[in-house]
């Protein structure tokens, strides 16, 4: 990587984070001593030499000697100045549902201006307003050179990266110059896409993978062509050797076959997760790097080792700052000069800061201060006078001179531009165009992206258990209802009616992966900005991915379904249906209602194509499925059969004990089958279903087959071409969205802004000396405390014998080197872990902890935010690692929140809102109060986390983990301060930190260091005893060096070697301060259980507040946080519409045929069908906010009982609203209440859609509570709806259903009481009229009439006779009154409110294990 140019904002790797920004310089005397010691990997007593700058050294001079040409490319910016949406005075305010009504309202007008928009004059269009983010600036980059940004947080480092780095598509505006090695921006875009990358702050990868094969498929993207690589070198040798060396080069070799994990996936812990974004985007071997804050999150030590890695790789040039304030460039010129400038424009010298703190200090009005006898008034102050008084000086003319001078030079020469043009042709490998911006062909990238697609699915063995397992539940339902079909009139319907629990059964499947679609959407935007692969070769990948499974699933469905239910037994037709039956459509088509509702509602069996609407029969010939799904498996299976007509298809029959008739078809009888001949006892099934469903069995190849491959590959390239091209970027980049201020909110804003303009500013950063006692306070103590989790092959110890305890009034320290279980220390003394084997004594005042001890502690979260859809501890308390968080609540909500359900029941709310509003100005979160959870940055995010930490007021213990990660020096120290403040109080914190400078570190009052391997280092005091420990076993702290560096140097926590022979932690066992550790713990459990302290009356309370409080705090979230989630409440009233609108237009002013009432029963069916479309929605919502619910159940906020309450609560008004909806444009369009029971049994019909969406919502609730993950949860929703739609009576007649089937499964299934009460309301009493096609015609014998012929079997069956004296031509109507099409389908209008209360009683029964469910099944394992 010599001669790459890095950009970088990162944590300053000796101090406790930077903000947004990256203070990789350090002083050059540092390096010069430790450039050769990047080169030691631990492994206990055994150290691996590797010393890079030699590997990089040889390496660049094989490649010299093999012709291969090196990529030299610097970076000019010229006038660059970004915009973007928003800013200022002008808020971005939520949406909210009321908003989605109005847009739904003034839809017509907006489009009506969008149309004329080009022709209107411009005073009458409003622009969007823009707030100005990086203001022109200039600078250059040569090749090889590394610029540090700087900036306090919302000054534009970021985006400033993101543009260097060719990331355009957030921003409104990007205007200016930029060029790489002379080469335009859009060129670098459209060719070498690749070759200049940002790596963002957030660590974003696939859990279920190794470290090993995220590296891997890194590599197999990027790995050059054989004209990039060393003669006699495969790519795979290549791979292999480059991946080896990144993981020793940052350490984290030992975690090669462990999964990355996440913040519910156990994997490397979050710094080496960290390192595992520094090696990836290493191996993308980019010219032009832009790092963001990447040592976020690493010790002190394992920070240095990859700056100085980086400072390697750049060929030790290392000599530009740039610094930003408020997005204006202030100075940009060598590091060494920069302090000196503020220095001299009459800023204080400060010797005791560092010079990355010092520089980003004079930018912030509350931490600068100016020298003796100077102010504001004569020192530039403000961001514009900074960056007035940078241009009138001699740096900016260098730095324009500088910029001017390499411009020219790349505009003549052009050597490095010609090489790197030459350089990226040769690393291109074998199919890749000269052209393309990416090193593998279009062909390589779809091969290498479906091996980690199958490296996925076969490492997630549950889901594809339960995939298949689910799927033969399904076929064998239908194999137990439907087997052994005969071929008589009865098996022409039933095979009908299976054929169509395949079409069913496929677009549930297919609807029930659009939780799935969102799945890995971070993953593919990061590796395609990284140029590893288009976009358009990831849906390709998947499909080849889900080919395999699907395929084979379709298989055993197919077996069990045709050898078992007695269909066609041929071979050849049985892989017909196959091949014709599986296909895969793009997910974005499937996540479309409106394509469901037309696959199924004109497929041809519901509607039969002669029968559709004359404006609606073309949606048949766009339909996919009515040629494969349907179409072609109806054609394939009726092709070769004949149907029998006996029984109830022969007219007229015999009655019970009669033989007036003949018993087959005579010439005096007919047959009702579609397609039957008049005097024969047989239909050709080609008849039948062309009569019936207008289809031809000649159809099955010549059409059938190859319009599906048709849709198939329009789909397929309609998917690939949306998702290359479709662009998802909006212009708004790191904007706030606010909630709209009530009055109350108005007048809290404004008291804080008061009291922020007027408060002073506090120099005095001593820490107190005076220690008090709190003997009110308990003492938690641990001893001998490990953890050991199971691997491969057998168990492995995470923690060793951790010993130590916590005082009230103290503030503990815990470091360690990255990996070294700082973070598993916390979950366990927090009783945060609830698998694997956890051994040792943890007291409180001497005794075990009882059931109140996670009450009386927090947890809080802070490196990994994830913000769930809708949205700590009451007296132990942690900030965790994993940040989940209710993205729809403003911060003060969130404050309040934890406030209202942590504090003691017995405080006023208006103390907890106080306390809440001291919070907010503590850690100066004032102009972001009202500002939702999910827009906030990665600082505000922070302090967010510690603030809802704070609002809990924990009584016995408060544990952070690392609470000052990415923030810069004030934010940092004011933390820190308030911290000590608390302890100073009472307060015991134990607190995970890294990068703590020197003032920081000495704010605690001891420390708890653990070595790699998660063994104790050195527990006890900090200052002179800390220093004077390790200098007694020769690790002697220089004055002027950091000693929390110096500590994890000398342990040998990064790549350095340690400082002595002996391992540290067995210096620690032996060693008198262990002893005394020892003896100090066993004196504090001696002496608390002398002094018996009074116990507090809620002390064994497992929550602080009662279940009626925590049901109101909690449920009025749920109902705002969907208040504020329009897409998802809106989308469920628009489907609930379009579905009905859709079923109307199609069924629309029916009449009183024997059709029309057939249509009037599938209208009624369709209701069955809202709660599997009810399931797609609500299962993902489910179990995304399942998981704020085990975060937050760790703190004992609310009881699994309050959490499933809200849920359903917060879900039943918008369930009422689609069900109205989707009654009035039911009921009213068809014609309901043309029966007796008239307009009142539209009411009714009303009352049951009611029911049945509640019972659609808890069935959802229901499933998402049984399921630990959505692509779990989505594979219940045909297991769920097939079963129970086959058996109710809908797609097989009640008759039809095996009789032991029928008192039990028929009884218990609530689909067969929405149709029964909804049916028989609707056909009661209603008078039926033939139309002239649906009569059955058949000749009386000679001398009889109609009348006399078949009045007895009239009388018996039902249905009239249209001419009863007729001699001739008789015409039979089977039905006279809707009662008779219901009645034999065992459905009683009597009985409607039995059925009707029955469907609220599955609506409860449901809902009551919904509740229960989250007591039992959390699926957190941690």
């Amino acid at each position: 990587m010599a001669g790459t140019p890095v950009l970088n904002t990162l944590t300053p790797w000796r101090d406790h984070n930077n903000q947004d920004c990256m203070a990789v310089m350090q002083a050059e005397d540092d390096f010069s001593r430790v450039q050769q010691s990047l080169h030691t990997r631990h492994d206990g007593d055994h150290q691996e030499t590797f010393d890079l700058r030699e590997y990089l050294t040889s390496s660049n001079d094989a490649n010299s000697a093999a012709g291969i040409k090196h990529k030299h490319v610097g970076v000019t910016w010229e006038d660059l100045e970004v915009s973007g949406i928003g800013g200022g005075e002008n808020k971005f305010h939520v949406s909210t549902y009321a908003d989605a009504v109005v847009e739904l309202v003034t839809f017509h007008f907006v489009v009506l201006r969008n149309v004329f928009q080009p022709i209107l004059p411009k005073r009458l269009l409003q622009a969007p307003p823009v707030r100005t983010i990086i203001y022109k600036n200039s600078g250059v980059l040569r090749p090889g050179e590394m610029v540090l940004v700087l900036g306090a947080p919302g000054s534009g480092c970021t985006s400033f990266l993101k543009v260097i780095a060719n990331e355009r598509g957030a921003y409104f505006n990007v205007t200016g110059d930029v060029r790489y090695a002379g080469i335009s921006h859009s060129e670098m875009l459209k060719y070498y896409k690749g070759e200049v990358v940002y790596n963002q702050e957030d660590d974003t990868h696939i859990p279920t993978l190794t470290v090993g094969q995220t590296l891997d498929f890194a590599l197999s993207t990027k790995a050059p062509g054989s004209g990039g690589r060393l003669p006699g070198v495969s790519k795979e040798e290549f791979s292999a050797e480059v991946r080896d060396l990144l993981l020793r080069m940052l350490n984290i070799s030992h975690t090669k076959s462990t999964l990355v994990g996440n913040e519910f996936v156990r994997g490397v812990s979050g710094g080496e997760r960290k390192r595992v974004s520094i090696a990836e985007m290493m191996a993308t071997r980019a010219r032009v790097q832009s790092w963001d804050n990447s040592t976020r999150g690493l010790d002190a030590s394992t920070a240095s080792d990859f700056v100085k890695g980086l400072r390697i790789m750049t060929d030790d040039l290392f000599d530009k700052v740039m610094i930003l304030d408020h997005g204006r460039q202030v100075y940009f010129g060598p590091p060494s000069e920069a302090r000196a400038y503020f220095e001299d424009l009459g800023f204080k010298s400060l010797p005791r800061q560092s010079t990355p703190d010092y520089l980003v200090g004079r930018t912030d009005p509350y931490e600068r201060q100016f020298a003796p006898g100077r102010s504001s008034l004569d020192v530039p102050s403000t961001p514009e006078a900074l960056e007035m008084a940078f241009r009138a000086l001699s740096h900016h003319k260098v730095l324009m001179n500088d910029l001017a001078a390499h411009k020219k030079e790349q505009k003549e020469e052009k050597k490095d531009q010609e090489a790197f043009r030459a350089a990226v042709i040769a690393d291109k490998r074998k199919g890749a165009a000269k052209k393309s911006p990416y090193t593998l062909g279009f062909a390589a990238q779809i091969k290498v992206l479906t091996v980690r697609q199958f490296q996925m699915k076969l490492q997630d063995n549950f889901q594809i258990i339960s995939s298949y397992l689910l799927n033969l539940w399904v076929a064998f339902v239908a194999r137990i209802i439907y087997y052994n079909l005969p071929l008589t009139g009865a098996g022409g319907y039933t095979r009908a009616y299976l054929l169509f629990v395949g079409l069913l059964m496929m677009i549930f499947d297919s609807q029930g992966e659009i939780g799935l679609a969102m799945v890995g959407r971070n993953i593919l935007d990061k590796q395609t900005s990284y140029g590893m692969y288009r976009r358009a070769a990831y849906p390709v990948a998947n499909m080849l991915t889900d080919i395999p499974f699907s395929a084979s699933r379709i298989f055993i469905y197919n077996v069990i379904i045709y050898f078992m239910t007695r269909l066609d037994w041929s071979g050849g037709a049985f892989f017909q249906t196959f091949g014709l039956v599986f296909h895969d459509f793009d997910t974005a088509f499937r996540i479309s209602v409106i394509f469901l509702v037309h696959a199924i509602l004109y497929s041809g069996f519901w509607v039969p194509l002669a029968a559709m609407k004359r404006w609606l029969f073309w949606i048949y010939y766009i339909n996919p499925f009515a040629y494969g799904t349907w179409g072609a498996p109806m054609n394939n299976e009726f092709m070769r059969i004949a149907l029998m007509c006996d029984g109830n298809y022969v007219v007229p029959r015999n009655l019970p004990g009669s033989s007036k008739y003949p018993e087959f078809v005579g010439p005096n009888q007919a047959c009702t089958l579609y397609g039957a001949t008049p005097g024969l006892d047989t239909v050709d099934g080609a008849s039948y279903i062309s009569a019936g469903y207008t289809l031809n069995v000649h159809d099955l190849w010549r059409r059938n087959f190859i319009v599906l491959v048709r849709w198939f590959l329009f789909y397929r390239i309609a998917q690939v071409l949306l998702v290359e091209y479709l662009d998802g970027s909006y212009g708004r980049a790191d904007i706030a969205i606010f909630r709209r201020e009530s009055p109350e909110a108005k007048a809290l804003n404004k008291a804080l802004e008061e009291r922020r303009d007027t408060r002073e500013k506090i120099h005095d950063v001593s820490i107190p000396t005076e220690k008090r006692s709190f003997p009110d306070r308990k003492t938690f103590t641990w001893e001998k405390v490990n953890y050991v989790v199971p691997v491969p092959g057998g168990t492995r110890r995470i923690l060793h014998d951790i010993y130590g305890y916590i005082k009230p009034g103290t503030l503990t320290a815990l470091m360690g080197a990255s990996g070294a279980g700082k973070t598993t220390v916390l979950d366990v003394l927090a009783q945060r872990k609830n698998i694997d084997v956890i051994t040792g004594n943890l007291f409180v005042d001497g005794k075990p902890l009882d059931p109140s001890f996670a009450r009386n502690t927090a947890y809080g979260a802070f490196s990994v935010p994830v913000f769930l859809f809708p949205e700590a501890n009451w007296d132990l308390e942690t900030a965790e690692q994993m940040d989940v968080r209710e993205g729809t609540a403003a911060v003060r909500e969130a404050m309040r929140f934890s406030a209202y359900l942590r504090q003691r029941y017995e405080i006023p709310e208006s103390r907890k809102n106080a306390d809440v509003e001291e919070i907010i100005e503590l850690l100066e979160l004032q102009p972001l109060a009202d500002a939702l959870v999910s827009s906030l940055g990665v600082e505000a995010r922070k302090q967010l986390t510690i603030g809802v930490e704070l609002a809990s007021k924990p009584e016995l213990l408060l544990f952070l983990d690392e609470p000052t990660s990415g923030l810069d020096d004030q934010s940092a120290w004011n933390i820190v301060r308030f911290l000590r403040k608390l302890a100073d109080h009472g307060q015991a914190i134990l607190c995970t930190i890294h990068q703590p400078s020197s003032l920081l570190f000495e704010s605690f009052d001891r420390l708890l260091l653990l070595h790699r391997g998660s063994e104790t280092v050195y527990f006890g005091d900090i200052g002179a005893d800390s220093r004077e420990y390790f200098a007694r076993r020769g690790a002697v702290c220089p004055d002027n060096v950091n000693p929390a560096e110096y500590m994890l140097d000398a342990i040998g926590a990064g790549l350095t070697p340690r400082v002595g022979d002996r391992d540290w932690a067995e210096l620690w066992r032996d060693s008198p301060e262990f002893q005394e550790t020892l003896n100090e713990i066993a004196r504090i459990k001696t002496e608390a259980i002398k002094q018996e302290k009074p116990k507090n009356e809620t002390s064994s309370s497992k929550f602080a507040t009662p279940f009626w409080h925590q049901l109101r705090v909690v449920t009025k979230r749920s109902f705002v946080g969907l208040w504020r989630s329009p897409n998802y409440v809106y989308s469920r009233v628009f489907i609930h519409a379009v579905i009905s609108l859709i079923i109307s237009l199609s069924y629309l002013r029916l009449g009183k045929s024997v059709r029309d009432l057939q249509y009037r029963f599938f209208a009624i069916c369709w209701v069955c069908i809202i709660p599997a479309i009810i399931q797609v929605q609500l299962v993902p919502l489910w179990i995304f906010n399942r998981r704020t619910f085990i975060r937050e159940s760790h703190s004992r906020l609310y009881s699994p009982e309050v959490f499933a309450t809200s849920q359903l609560l917060s879900e039943i008004p918008n369930s009422i609203v689609c069900a109205i909806v989707y009654w009035v444009l039911m009921v009213y369009p068809i014609g309901f209440g043309a029966g007796s029971a008239g307009l009142n049994g539209t009411g009714f019909q009303l009352l049951a859609i009611i029911f049945t969406e509640c019972f659609g919502v808890t069935l959802a609730q229901l499933v998402g509570a049984l399921t630990p993950s959505i692509q779990v949860g989505v594979l219940f929703n045909s297991a769920i709806s097939m079963p129970l739609f086959v058996s109710c009576g809908v797609i097989i007649p009640y008759p039809g259903i095996q009789r032991w089937l029928r008192v039990w499964l028929y009884e218990l299934n609530p689909w067969t009481r929405i149709t029964s009460s909804m049916l028989a309301t609707e056909l009661h009493g209603l008078k039926v009229t033939c139309n002239p096609e649906e009569f059955t015609v058949f000749n009386p014998p000679l001398g009889e009439t109609c009348a006399t012929w078949a009045n007895d079997f009239v009388q018996h069956f039902g249905g009239y006779l249209d001419n009863p004296t007729e001699t001739t031509l008789c015409r039979y109507c089977p039905i006279a009154v809707g009662d008779e099409y219901y009645t034999p389908l065992n459905m009683r209008f009597g009985n409607r409110w039995r059925d009707v209360w029955l469907i609220f009683v599955f609506f409860v029964f449901n809902g009551a294990l919904v509740v229960l469910a989250p007591r039992f099944l959390r699926y957190a394992r941690r």
